[in-house]
């Protein structure tokens, strides 16, 4: 890849999706040298993208845990997957998200190249996404979060139950992943 723009937009876009990179690999992607790759590291971090590098024979390359979030870059196919999956949790049970959704989606219109968003408005004009009931239970973010957290981290969690009776009673479970089916979430336990 001749052009220093593509190509920092490329190595970039790598970084974005892969922890950890050796620069062999990212030389091998970009079809450079490792020499160049080391250089359009540090273009990359004068632009202020934190990337961290490790020597040695396990050492490569990755974006910084905790930075700020830098300017997505993603490819047409990513663009319409990331489109899909708005438009789907649009009309999604958790609370809170429609608002940000739809904001979202339309700052990517705003950003999308002209081959893209044809693609994405014929999608958007054609495409519906099945709901299986229109009311019911919703989860908030906070929560939905907080449980996929636990999940991860094989945390205990205490929550207020009703049974189908209206009885409430406490429970004690360890969470073992989420489901979302039409607009209902399940915590596996």
């Amino acid at each position: 890849m001749s052009d220093p723009t593509s190509r920092i937009l490329e190595l970039l876009s790598l970084l974005q999706t892969h922890r950890h990179w050796k620069g062999s690999e990212l030389a091998a992607r970009l079809g450079v040298t490792e020499r160049t790759v080391r250089r359009d590291i540090d273009r990359l971090r004068e632009l202020g993208y934190p990337v961290d590098a490790e020597t040695g024979s396990a050492g490569g390359y990755r974006l910084a845990v905790g930075a700020h979030l830098p300017p997505l870059v993603v490819n047409d196919e990513e663009a319409v997957a990331l489109v899909i999956g708005l438009r789907s949790a649009a009309v999604s049970a958790i609370d809170g998200t429609e608002a940000a959704t739809v904001g979202l989606l339309a700052k990517l219109d705003r950003v999308l190249p002209d081959r893209v968003r044809r693609r994405v408005a014929s999608l958007a004009s054609n495409l519906e996404v099945m709901v299986w009931a229109e009311t019911g239970p919703s989860i908030g973010v906070a929560a939905l979060t907080t449980l996929s957290q636990a999940c991860s981290d094989s945390e205990e969690v205490r929550f207020s139950y009703e049974r189908r009776d209206g009885e409430t009673s406490e429970r004690l479970v360890r969470p073992h992943s989420l489901v979302a089916s039409g607009r209902r979430w399940y915590l596996v336990a």
